[in-house]
């Protein structure tokens, strides 16, 4: 089970993510139901983790345009488990997206401070 909170009326979750060299660091995500791919990182993050490139990709954002992104491959740390991920090179914020929470039940308690949780489906 993870555990995150409500601000500002994002729910947000932390992941531990493994650079390529093995050190680990801790990020706060924003889960975002309508993004269907696992991860995405800010190009700074990815860079300073020295994650592996694996292509560039034509991303479909919100607003139905399209952007030229880099896709990255990212080690982290889920439920105790070590599980390797696709992650996209973009935006500000990360945030964990619906591939990601595939067979799991996200809870969110939407008000400030509410509780975010993810658990495995029984």
């Amino acid at each position: 089970m993870r555990h995150g909170i409500v601000v500002g009326l994002q729910a947000r979750i932390s992941v531990v993510l493994r650079s390529s060299e093995g050190s680990e660091i801790e990020v706060e995500c924003v889960v975002d139901t309508g993004f269907e791919g696992f991860l995405t990182l800010p190009p700074t993050v990815v860079a300073d983790l020295g994650l592996i490139y694996i292509a560039s990709i034509r991303a479909n954002l919100a607003d139905n345009s399209h952007i030229l992104t880099n896709v990255h491959q990212v080690t982290i740390i889920w439920n105790s488990l070590e599980r390797e991920i696709p992650v996209l090179a973009m935006g500000r914020r990360p945030l964990i997206g619906t591939a990601l929470l595939e067979d799991y039940h996200l809870s969110i308690d939407f008000c400030e401070g509410g509780t975010v949780l993810i658990d495995e489906i029984l």
